[in-house]
């Protein structure tokens, strides 16, 4: 019987916050949910990169056996991967993330779980948590010592015990579910959790059909009650695509992982352009204080526009010929941005422009990123041109980059394994019964089968 998800992803900053560290991802065959902490230190980059790194398993083909240890596999690289780029940059130090992981494989769902984030199951009109929080009040529930009901108020309720640091004995919790046809799965950070009742997240689970508008509603009740933290919900429903109608083959990427952290602009090729940028570089003007003004090439311009262009002209006039250039070719070896290069997604230092003689740009380092492989608005952007400030927002750039092509690759190769399907699928033959209906066995598995992959403890 073949199934799949039926899905949605959603996320919000909040009313409070002023970045998102979550992210989420929902595809036919996995769904996943992080929560990045660390603030400023990168509690977003630590959420992407763990998320980036398992979107490859949702185009394939695993047995039971090999989803988990690939799932396993994938969070381990992303943490080594979390720990190098904290030993890059020592301000990273401190990020950390939660994950949530569920891969379909058959019937079957893999799920990993580290951290305070909760995942829910529906069956039969039922709701059951089936993740326990690694966190300091779950411990005190655990030792009796407060009861459910005082967890929720308890001013340590938001210290977690595990997470992914980068830390070689970060381990998440690994299961293998049962599934069954109707089932439904929801991942939700605690932005969620902790300000909305939970018989309320109850209601509107089992009394909301299309995973779009649950998620959405209960995205919305957070928001209702404040919404102090980030709160992301992914959601998604188990259906025999053989019986119900198709579910979306387009993967949905939420919260920091699908966040554009600047905006793309062309890269300058007219002598104008080049002029004006390197005024920028001379001055100061930031980007945002031209935005809207055109090149005289382009149309006509406001008299604060003309008044910048003449000014700029003189100003690079000023500097070729004082020989002051200096302060702009240091400022441009400050500056980053991202542009193809042989086909390849491609990270240069400086600004794509010359002074005379001399080149204001070099390769700082090639992604393994195929522009081909990117949706299409992101093609035209790389081959603008993306300007970023800074090395690290360039890496952080990438690895959305990343993310976006494993996606669109994926969703490529559904596509085409869709319509392979269509051509060759034939419904089976019903057995006859005594009675000259046609009936069906379904063999009723437990709800719950032992890991084939064990989980290795924590230390103690």
């Amino acid at each position: 019987m073949p199934f799949a998800f039926h899905y949605a992803a959603r996320s919000d900053v909040g009313m409070v916050r002023s970045n998102n560290e979550d992210s989420g991802y929902a595809g036919p065959h996995l769904l996943a949910m992080a929560d990045g902490m660390g603030g400023h230190a990168g509690g977003d980059v630590a959420s992407s990169t763990v998320v980036a790194a398992l979107v490859g398993l949702d185009g394939e083909a695993l047995s039971g056996r090999d989803a988990g240890q690939a799932l396993l596999d994938r969070i381990h690289a992303a943490n080594t991967e979390i720990g190098d780029r904290v030993h890059e940059d020592p301000k990273l130090d401190g990020m950390g993330t939660t994950l949530i992981a569920m891969l379909r494989t058959g019937d079957r769902i893999v799920l990993a779980h580290i951290g305070d984030s909760r995942a829910f199951m529906v069956r039969d009109g039922q709701v059951t948590q089936v993740t326990k929080d690694h966190s300091f009040v779950q411990n005190l529930v655990d030792e009796g010592r407060i009861t459910a009901e005082e967890a929720t108020t308890h001013p340590q309720r938001s210290l977690v015990t595990r997470v992914l640091t980068g830390a070689a004995d970060d381990e998440p919790d690994l299961v293998v579910r049962q599934g069954k046809a109707g089932d439904r799965y929801v991942i939700a950070s605690d932005g969620l959790t902790d300000y909305v009742a939970r018989d309320t997240v109850d209601d509107v689970l089992t009394s909301t059909a299309d995973p779009g508008e649950c998620a959405d509603r209960l995205v919305a009740l957070a928001l209702r009650a404040g919404a102090p933290d980030n709160v992301t919900v992914v959601v998604g429903d188990l259906v025999d695509i053989s019986r119900a109608d198709a579910p979306p083959t387009q993967p949905q990427v939420v919260g920091a992982a699908a966040a554009s952290r600047r905006g793309t602009r062309p890269i300058p090729v007219t002598p104008a352009a080049k002029a004006a940028a390197l005024t920028k570089a001379a001055t100061g003007v930031d980007d945002e204080d031209d935005e809207g003004v055109t090149l005289a090439e382009e149309g006509p311009r406001t008299r604060r526009g003309t008044a910048l262009r003449v000014l700029a002209a003189l100003i690079v006039t000023l500097v070729v010929v004082a020989g002051g250039s200096y302060a702009a070719y240091a400022w441009s070896q400050r500056q980053y941005y991202l542009a193809e290069q042989d086909g390849i997604v491609t990270v240069f230092r400086g600004v794509d422009q010359d002074l005379g003689p001399i080149s204001l740009s070099s390769t700082e380092y090639s992604t393994t990123i195929p522009v081909d492989d990117l949706p299409a608005s992101y093609q035209e952007s790389i081959r603008r041109g993306i300007d970023v400030g800074s090395r690290r927002e360039a890496d952080d750039r990438v690895a959305d980059l990343r993310l976006q092509a494993a996606a669109c690759r994926y969703a490529r190769s559904q596509d085409e394994a869709c319509r392979t399907v269509e051509s060759t699928w034939a419904p089976p033959t019903p057995t006859p019964s005594a009675s000259g209906s046609s009936t069906a066995t379904v063999p009723v598995l437990p709800n719950d089968v032992p890991s084939s992959t064990p989980t290795t403890p924590p230390p103690s």
